[in-house]
């Protein structure tokens, strides 16, 4: 069901990794992609899994809440792994066509279906960890040298706030949608690919009304409020580094330095 999609949705909590500042969290995001893409083996991958372990139980999210996220993304997963197959030298070990299957195109398709679960669920710690006011003034302060060459930091950081918070708002809708047509006799799930296309289409052009109406009922209510971005504004909450934040880097770095040298000796 769509209502078990937790893709954008935030969990609130007092753990160790809930207290963190939002821009140490943005940081340790970037380290643990960087440290992603560093990873060749599966002794490195496994680190990485270890790593996403150790963070999902301090922050005491459920590997199932965890994962349900991953629902949208399983044909991207399962095409991504499946192209990469093909991608390898060496004897093949199935041929057929074009198309040859080798020991390194098996080992390339694992590699890339792991780094891409663990990215996803690592990036899902992030956001049902973080508020998105945190997440929002993390983003702009992170940004905030860019202004000087006036790139609007604080309107696309409020826009990424803005689409992760209706994320969920999107799937509830959708879900009652759907469940409206399905009561008056429409099918989804059942007929040809065409004609499972020409069903959605009572789905959709509701969804994006809604959506619209939205958009329109939340930028009047900003305007209603006279809010205003730039110079001037200020926050209830200043963000401020703690002792937390400097440990929560030293161990980001601990943990890019320990791939790259796992890489370097070919684990």
């Amino acid at each position: 069901m769509l209502k078990d999609i937790t893709l954008g949705q935030y969990f609130p909590g007092n753990t160790p990794v809930h207290r963190l500042d939002p821009r140490s969290k943005l940081i340790w995001l970037v380290g643990y992609i960087v440290a992603l893409f560093l990873a060749k083996s599966w002794v490195s991958y496994l680190f990485m899994a270890m790593v996403l372990a150790s963070v999902s139980a301090t922050s005491r999210i459920r590997p199932k809440t965890l994962f349900s996220g991953l629902k949208p993304l399983i044909f991207i997963v399962c095409f991504t792994g499946v192209i990469n197959l093909f991608y390898g030298t060496g004897e093949p070990l199935v041929q057929f066509w074009l198309f040859k299957i080798t020991k390194e195109g098996i080992y390339n398709a694992v590699f890339m279906v792991l780094r891409i679960v663990l990215l996803v669920c690592g990036t899902f710690l992030l956001t049902y960890t973080t508020s998105p006011l945190q997440l929002t003034d993390g983003l702009e302060r992170l940004l905030s040298p860019l202004k000087k060459l006036r790139v609007p930091v604080h309107e696309l950081a409020m826009m990424m706030s803005i689409a992760l918070r209706f994320i969920p708002t999107l799937i509830e809708e959708t879900d009652k949608i759907m469940s409206a047509q399905k009561a008056r006799g429409a099918g989804f799930d059942t007929g040809t690919l065409k004609e499972r296309a020409k069903a959605l289409i009572p789905l959709l052009v509701p969804l994006f009304v809604g959506a619209f109406r939205r958009a329109d009922e939340l930028a009047t209510a900003m305007e209603s409020r006279c809010y205003h971005d730039g110079e001037g504004r200020t926050r209830m909450k200043v963000l401020r580094f703690a002792p937390r934040d400097a440990a929560a880097l030293c161990l980001c770095a601990a943990m890019i330095t320990a791939v790259a040298v796992l890489r370097r000796f070919g684990l």
